[in-house]
């Protein structure tokens, strides 16, 4: 059973990722103060208050992410309602994050947002949301379930 580990390496990755955008960020905003840069003429001082700014809010938002696959590694449970949601909107962030560094950043970024792409889409692919049990588990043509390929068989006659 790999779905509490996946979970819990999730949440740990994505605390990190949060504290690392945050700091990025925070960093850039103190850049752009000190050396007064400008960008066609829009106020540095807004710039870098905007990018500390967009530092909390995606530190935040990870933060609360890595919260949800925490909650998911305790619970043993898949996440449901906001949680799930928010999970979603991660992959999607992540997944689009990683097509935009390949040009502006590398590779190794690329494979960074990928690894957390596939991780918090594992924490979906792990659990099944009717049944609550490992979808490792069950093998393919036991039992009632969606997707099995039980076939009748006619009564025979003695």
């Amino acid at each position: 059973m790999v779905r509490r580990p996946v979970a819990w390496v999730a949440a740990i990755v994505l605390f990190a990722e949060a504290f690392g955008i945050a700091l990025v960020n925070w960093f850039m905003g103190i850049v752009v103060d000190r050396q007064e840069m400008s960008l066609a003429g829009l106020d540095a001082g807004m710039m870098s208050v905007s990018s500390k700014v967009a530092g909390l809010v995606f530190g935040l938002y990870f933060a609360f992410c890595g919260f949800v696959a925490l909650r998911v590694a305790l619970r043993d449970r898949a996440p449901a309602g906001l949680g799930r949601i928010v999970l979603i909107s991660a992959a999607v962030v992540h997944g689009l994050l990683g097509a935009f560094t390949v040009g502006l950043v590398g590779w190794g970024a690329f494979a960074f947002m990928m690894v957390v792409f596939g991780l918090i889409v594992l924490i979906f692919m792990a659990y099944d949301r009717e049944s609550g049990t490992d979808a490792s588990d069950t093998v393919p043509g036991e039992g009632a379930g969606p997707g099995s390929t039980v076939t009748p068989t006619a009564p025979t006659a003695s």
